[in-house]
């Protein structure tokens, strides 16, 4: 593809619509769960703020509650499931929430600390920057439905930032954010968008 189109193309990010488990703050990595009825509902609005979009590529998460955002934000058909979107893997901290963890690990943050049996930053920074460097030459806008913290990860790598700079971008779920560059440099277009608020399809 030529350096013009790869400029050109954008990165639209859409964190999975919301699971009992996300509600709560518990760390889900593999959990299969699906959406509640709320993230269902926020699925629904994405569908709407996204009608009319094209995409060249539309990539999701194996794991369910990222396939089923979507499927019922209408881009199943054409999607293409990438293991590399899937979550982090925090092993002996899945299902455990932030507080859970510091009351044995004081201070403990999934950025700065250790995950046992889970995965090192650098290893899910590694599974995002495969995800760029497979989505970057593509003549067209990319969708990746996935989640959270994988999601953060990939923004900082975007931006060619250490993958620990992936905390200061907060993301809601059922969100929207968009990558994309200003001429040769890769920047953030949008972040953390709520469809449910803007009903309307983006330009």
């Amino acid at each position: 593809m030529s350096g013009a189109g790869a400029e050109r193309s954008r990165l639209w990010l859409v964190r999975h619509g919301a699971t009992e488990w996300s509600q709560s703050g518990r760390h889900t990595g593999s959990t299969d769960i699906p959406l509640t009825d709320a993230g269902r509902e926020h699925a629904r609005a994405l569908a709407r703020r996204l009608a009319g979009q094209h995409f060249a590529l539309v990539l999701t998460s194996p794991l369910e509650r990222a396939r089923e955002t979507c499927r019922i934000a209408g881009l199943d058909t054409t999607a293409r499931v990438a293991s590399d979107l899937r979550e982090w893997d925090y092993g002996e901290y899945e299902g455990h929430t932030t507080d859970e963890i510091r009351r044995h690990d004081p201070g403990w943050t999934i950025w700065t600390g250790s995950v046992p049996a889970g995965e090192s930053i650098d290893e899910v920074a590694a599974r995002a920057r495969r995800v760029i460097d497979e989505v970057a030459p593509v003549d067209g806008d990319v969708a990746l439905f996935a989640h959270g913290h994988i999601l953060r990860v990939l923004t900082a790598c975007w931006l060619g930032l250490p993958p620990d700079a992936g905390r200061l971008f907060a993301l809601d779920t059922a969100s929207l954010s968009m990558l994309g560059h200003e001429h040769e440099t890769r920047v953030i277009s949008s972040w953390n968008e709520d469809a449910t608020l803007v009903e309307a399809p983006l330009a």
